[in-house]
């Protein structure tokens, strides 16, 4: 099954702000980052714990060519955001590049 057809079938049992994550997620405004949060949103939200809720909302928040630079590592991560949450997401798309 390919990741686009599981995604969309998850979505439907998704509460309202999952949802909206997602969205979020997928809709950055940059087509990297889309790839980036929204890979890692679509495949972890079902699962994710309130305060991983909080934290990717609160991570959205952050305008999108910081997150790049830090992301692609042209910067360095602030601490208040190297987070478990955000090394999480730089694994996942580590993985996605390998597989």
């Amino acid at each position: 099954m390919d990741a686009e057809k599981t995604g969309s079938a998850a979505v439907d049992g998704l509460d309202a702000r999952r949802k909206r994550i997602l969205f979020r997620a997928q809709h950055r405004g940059i087509k990297e980052m889309d790839i980036l949060i929204g890979g890692y949103v679509n495949a972890h939200i079902a699962t994710m714990p309130e305060a991983d809720l909080n934290e990717i909302e609160a991570l959205m928040e952050i305008p999108d060519q910081d997150l790049l630079s830090w992301m692609t590592g042209s910067r360095e991560v602030p601490a208040r955001v190297n987070t478990p949450l955000y090394r999480a997401i730089i694994a996942f798309r580590g993985a996605q590049a390998r597989s």
